[in-house]
């Protein structure tokens, strides 16, 4: 048990630069509050004693401000950050290593007893701020769900999930987060580049638009070369594109990088 605390604690150590010491994890963090009551709170619930669990859960929700469910299922070194008003369902799975800031709800769409109702998530996946994870599904390892989504289909592992409704971004390298390379630093927020497909298509729209040009102005070079060659004297257009006018450069920081 002690070192289960131990890793809970190392865990945010590790991932909240603002944490300064051991003691100030285990006395001001309410997330690993809300995790050591969520405990023997699943312990009541599946050993049959449901008022009790229940009313665990409810004075834990009451310390913390996070409302975990007495019959979820949370995994090892699983970080609540902030998570003021999380919202964790009956049915929830919570694996290992994921980290869920504040305001999220992992929530059901069902009214039926007894079924899945509410999202699996798995390894090291990272679910920000606001974010709303709504259905029996399976979030996959290394996922991340963006700040203010509402993710209401699986995501793929290593994927990113935006917007409402969330739009989902695959992995770069089509791998799971356990078998690609670890990264060197926690992504806060689940914050990567790239992460706009809306951005990213109107990247591509505008590189596809300056390619063009550029196609466009050295026809018309060669036009010209082989119009001065004519024995018509034919002239090529003077307003004929032979600069390249087309800004794409700046238009993509407008965009973001």
């Amino acid at each position: 048990m002690f070192s289960r605390i131990r890793s809970d604690i190392q865990c945010i150590l590790d991932r909240d630069p603002a944490a300064r010491s051991t003691w100030e994890v285990l006395t001001c963090y309410p997330g690993l509050h809300a995790i050591l009551l969520h405990r023997p709170a699943h312990w009541f619930w599946t050993h049959g004693l449901k008022w009790l669990g229940r009313f665990t859960s409810h004075i834990a929700r009451w310390l913390t401000g996070i409302e975990i469910h007495p019959g979820a299922v949370i995994g090892e070194r699983v970080f609540f950050d902030h998570a003021m008003g999380v919202v964790v369902g009956e049915t929830a799975e919570i694996g290992d290593g994921c980290t869920i800031y504040q305001g999220v709800t992992l929530g059901g769409t069902s009214l039926y007893k007894g079924v899945k109702r509410h999202p699996t998530l798995g390894r090291n996946v990272v679910v920000s701020a606001g974010a709303k994870v709504l259905g029996g599904f399976l979030v996959g390892d290394g996922a991340k769900i963006g700040s203010n989504a509402v993710v209401i289909k699986p995501v793929p592992a290593g994927a990113t999930a935006v917007g409402i409704p969330a739009r989902i971004i695959p992995s770069k390298a089509g791998e799971s987060a356990d078998v690609t390379p670890a990264q060197d630093k926690f992504s806060a927020y689940g914050i990567t580049l790239e992460d706009d497909p809306l951005s990213q298509a109107m990247k591509g729209l505008i590189d596809n638009a300056a390619s063009q040009e550029h196609q466009i102005a050295l026809l018309w070079h060669a036009v010209e070369v082989l119009s001065a060659n004519r024995p018509d004297g034919e002239c090529v257009p003077d307003e004929a594109a032979r600069v390249e006018h087309f800004e794409a450069g700046r238009l993509n920081d407008l965009v973001g990088k």
